[in-house]
């Protein structure tokens, strides 16, 4: 698949129909609150709904309570115990890579700004670490799961900030195009995922190219349920490149929301590192993952830790050699995996008692190992655009 201007263009004055339709006909009917009574009641697969819901709200749950009908099942099982096997090295790269480049998008981080609730770090990340938990689920696609009413949400939440936004006169979107539109909505789909798998190389984490294929069409499925136009998705990690490449040379730069934004990052993973001694460690991580160039546009500052950050996949190697070889040092990496993942959702929302939680099935699952050999290794996609 080839992008040129003229297909990123539309891409970018494109929203999400069937969601913009269901909300707008909630707030122009005055239904504020059935949008709100459906954001809250919504929880689980296959619940019933609440009595009263007009017939736009029951046809979108309808429309979107399935996966796509072209889901293969084993890939998705395959990117479930990649997920497993390497869950705190995704985590590491959604906090110090994936939403760090989301700032380094000028108009995206003044969307993130302009809108309440998104601009805060700590919700952002444990929704985004959650929704990702709930998607690894064997389940996640069954009656009862927590990740298709998650979908459903976060689809209509972007309707909603569309609506409002363009309602209100707040988004000039002759010069910044649609408010979370298609093309905002596929690079964010490549941050989280061919930018996660940029991070773990570079962290030196040996993948095979059956995870990484794998996890990358996990994302794929995800985009699907988020309402991405599937025709103009990147079906490939190739191509998943040449789309990643043009969307940052036609939108990234330096911006005042960027790093305002990059700063409460930096602080809230501050607090979460115990005493003060490593803080600048969070600094260094970000500046090792996304570069010198991105990370001066967000100002992260420079500290002593920047060279010795650079050991960290040194230190990688040396655990996975333990992983490989010793059937105890595995079973206790990956429980310590599991405990980083619960420390750090719990951490970012501040002890509370959480609607979003680790579920017991994936819990029993974090004891798995890898499902594929470490041969082959992963090689990243070449940069597209000079």
């Amino acid at each position: 698949m080839t992008y040129t201007e003229a297909s990123m263009d539309a891409l970018r004055n494109a929203g999400d129909e069937l969601a913009d339709a269901t909300v707008a006909a909630l707030f122009e009917r005055g239904e504020v609150g059935t949008f709100n009574t459906l954001m809250r009641y919504v929880s689980t697969a296959g619940a019933p709904l609440p009595d009263g819901l007009p017939d736009s709200a029951r046809d979108y749950l309808e429309a979107t309570r399935v996966p796509p009908a072209w889901v293969d099942w084993a890939e998705m099982e395959k990117a479930r115990l990649f997920f497993i096997d390497n869950n705190v090295h995704i985590s590491t790269a959604l906090s110090f890579a994936s939403m760090p480049a989301c700032y380094v998008v000028p108009h995206v981080a003044k969307l993130l700004s302009a809108t309440h609730g998104l601009k805060y770090p700590s919700k952002r990340m444990a929704e985004t670490g959650q929704f990702t938990v709930y998607l690894m689920q064997p389940d996640a696609f069954e009656a009862g799961s927590r990740f298709i009413p998650a979908a459903q949400k976060v689809r209509l939440l972007h309707a909603s900030i569309r609506h409002h936004l363009r309602r209100e006169n707040r988004w000039d979107t002759d010069v910044l195009g649609t408010p979370i539109n298609q093309e905002d909505m596929i690079g964010g789909q490549m941050f989280f995922s061919l930018l996660v798998l940029d991070s773990l190389h570079r962290l030196g984490i040996h993948l095979s190219q059956e995870g990484a294929e794998a996890y990358y069409y996990a994302w794929r499925v995800v985009g699907a349920m988020l309402g991405v136009d599937q025709d103009a998705v990147p079906k490939t990690l190739d191509e998943a490149r040449h789309f990643l490449d043009r969307y940052m040379i036609r939108h990234m730069g330096p911006s005042e929301e960027g790093a305002t934004l990059t700063r409460q990052l930096i602080d809230l993973y501050e607090e979460v590192v115990p005493g003060t001694f490593f803080d600048p460690i969070v600094s260094a991580l970000i500046r090792y993952l996304i570069g010198d160039t991105c990370a001066d546009w967000l100002r992260v500052p420079h500290t002593p830790w920047d060279t010795v950050v650079k050991a960290v996949p040194h230190l990688l190697g040396v655990l996975e050699t333990i992983e490989d070889r010793s059937p105890l040092g595995a079973w206790a990496l990956d429980r310590l995996g599991h405990l980083t993942t619960v420390l750090e959702l719990s951490s970012l929302t501040r002890g509370r008692v959480m609607h979003y939680a680790i579920p017991e099935q994936l819990k029993k699952d974090y004891g798995i190992p890898s499902a594929t050999p470490r041969t082959h290794r992963w090689t990243p996609p070449a940069v597209t655009v000079s």
